[in-house]
């Protein structure tokens, strides 16, 4: 058996149990017979039954899987809705917050944590689908070496899949990762939305939304097509079920053209004429954008939104993106364009794009003070500046907007940024 890695330096600031941070990304990798032997029969055993493993399953299988790779136990944890949790799917455990806590380091900075429990090891593992974090696998073992370490990244990366593939029709997961009773408009809004977080190896965009439990009229879009990135944000008149309803017929119609092979034009077109024909009497102002992903070209479309926000080298780009005034979406009769006017710019690598719903700024502390466009912009350079993730740079911003207003929000607040970092490829 390898030795056991041992602690160096002090106790992790962010911990608040007993457990000693050992300080390495990956331990030294030991000859191949160290590592305990892959029982690969009963592994891939394992795999097929995960296939129709029901989701509550999935911490026993996790278990056994763990075993089958000569690790110890394995247990799994999802964050909240509003990522301040990291929820056990295993109903005995307690929750971890995600600030304080070595399995919320290692969903904060998606990078593996080993720390020293007394008598074994515990592995934190990022769950990762693509771009988007999912939570965090805790990994037991008596030991650790390089292989016993690409072992329990191959488990995370196999339980991120099931996850994902799973929560589509589970009501079970849905319900561990929430915290509050949500309302029907929340309901019926979060069943259209995409995954908080998508990318590829030159783009990625991620948006966050509140109230998480009671939110209506706000709601973000985005997907890939091949090479091209496409984002939304919407805000529908009022915050009831309606105006729920009318942002979810604008992504549907939205969605509708572009799998069609539809341009930014068509699909504004075809949000237009859906809400025109279903649900004459409501409108929702957006801002609807495609990306380039190769180019680095940018088009936009403005219908009576707040204009994005450009952000190039720790900085905003005063009006960059300002444009033209047009009606919003949905309008019927003589408001409504022929044709929208599609704007273009080219960003440089390393660009940020910040789409933002008025609720965002407008977000007042007790002695009415606004939380502003300064400070929003202020946080997003800031954090950028300090290394942090896309996703970790809204989760912090969304909780800093929500404490600015003691979490009650009087109004819906959205926030998307998209980054082009073609540099990555």
């Amino acid at each position: 058996m390898p030795p056991r890695l041992t602690c160096e330096g002090g106790r992790d600031q962010c911990e608040t149990g007993q457990e000693e941070v050992i300080p390495v990304s990956d331990p030294p990798h030991a000859p191949a017979d160290t590592a305990p032997a892959v029982d690969e029969n009963r592994l891939e055993q394992l795999i097929t039954e995960a296939q129709t493993a029901l989701p509550f399953e999935l911490p026993a299988l996790a278990d056994r899987c763990a075993s089958a790779l000569g690790l110890g136990s394995a247990q799994i944890y999802l964050a909240d809705l509003q990522q301040r949790l990291l929820i056990p799917l295993d109903e005995a455990l307690e929750p971890l917050p995600t600030d304080h806590s070595s399995g919320g380091w290692a969903y904060r900075t998606v990078s593996p944590r080993v720390v020293d429990a007394g008598d074994s090891l515990i592995i934190w593992m990022p769950l990762i689908d693509g771009a988007e974090r999912l939570g965090v696998l805790a990994v037991n073992a008596a030991s650790l070496d390089g292989p016993l370490m690409r072992r329990s990244r191959m488990l995370a990366s196999l339980f991120a899949m099931l996850i994902t593939s799973k929560r589509a029709y589970s009501d079970w997961l849905a319900a561990r990762t929430r915290t509050a009773a949500m309302g029907l408009p929340a309901e019926m809004l979060r069943a259209f939305l995409p995954p908080r977080t998508i990318g590829s190896r030159s783009c990625v965009s991620t948006a966050v939304l509140e109230p998480a439990y009671d939110v209506a009229g706000d709601a973000f879009d985005h997907s890939v097509v091949k090479n091209v990135l496409h984002t939304m944000i919407l805000d529908g008149m009022g915050h009831d079920l309606v105006a729920g309803l009318t942002t979810s017929v604008a992504m549907a119609a939205a969605r509708n053209a572009r799998r069609g092979g539809g341009d930014l034009t068509d699909v504004v077109g075809s949000v237009d004429q859906a809400l025109a024909q279903w649900l004459p009497d409501h409108f929702c102002t957006g801002v609807l954008c495609r990306l380039d992903a190769e180019t680095g070209v940018l088009h936009w479309v403005n219908c009576g939104h707040p204009p994005p926000l450009l952000i190039r080298a720790e900085r905003v780009l005063a009006g960059a993106l300002d444009s033209h005034p047009q009606p919003p979406i949905g309008l019927a009769g003589q408001l409504v364009p022929a044709a929208r006017q599609v704007h273009e710019t080219k960003l440089e690598p390393g660009d940020c794009v910040l789409l933002y719903t008025d609720g965002v700024v407008e977000a007042r502390d007790a002695d009415g003070a606004e939380f502003g466009l300064d400070r929003f912009t202020d946080f997003i350079i800031r954090s950028n500046a300090a290394g942090e993730r896309p996703a970790e740079v809204l989760r912090l911003l969304n909780h800093a907007v929500l404490d600015h207003q003691r979490t009650q929000l009087r109004d819906d607040a959205t926030i998307l940024l998209f980054e082009w970092r073609p540099q990555y490829q």
